[in-house]
């Protein structure tokens, strides 16, 4: 079917009710232009002409300033472990946890 002159208001309202169908069947376009014998680029063109014109926003998104971050507080330990090597632990650290890293280090002490 040929696309018509875009200012024809007959075809302008048969694209319509097409593209209203089409948006309503959930069929891909390409299988609702075949079922209704449409041409596929004909469908896309009018769809595009049809389409209400949006409407573009100022481009600007409000923006909530937050306050800078507390800096990190400072290791209450340091264990200074052979070799010179130091292991920093802060405040509320596991002491089991502890325990199995300061094995494991100093199992691999090059002493």
């Amino acid at each position: 079917m040929s696309q018509g002159r875009p200012g024809d208001p007959r075809k302008q309202q048969q694209w319509q009710r097409w593209i209203d169908q089409w948006q309503a069947s959930g069929l891909t376009v390409r299988a609702f232009c075949a079922r209704h014998r449409l041409a596929e680029p004909s469908f896309y063109a009018w769809r595009r002409q049809l389409r209400p014109p949006q409407r573009l926003g100022a481009g600007f998104v409000p923006v909530r300033v937050l306050a800078d971050p507390e800096p990190a507080a400072e290791p209450v330990l340091e264990i200074v472990l052979a070799g010179g090597r130091r292991l920093r632990v802060p405040a509320g650290f596991d002491a089991a946890t502890l325990r199995q890293v300061l094995a494991v280090l100093e199992e691999a002490s090059p002493c």
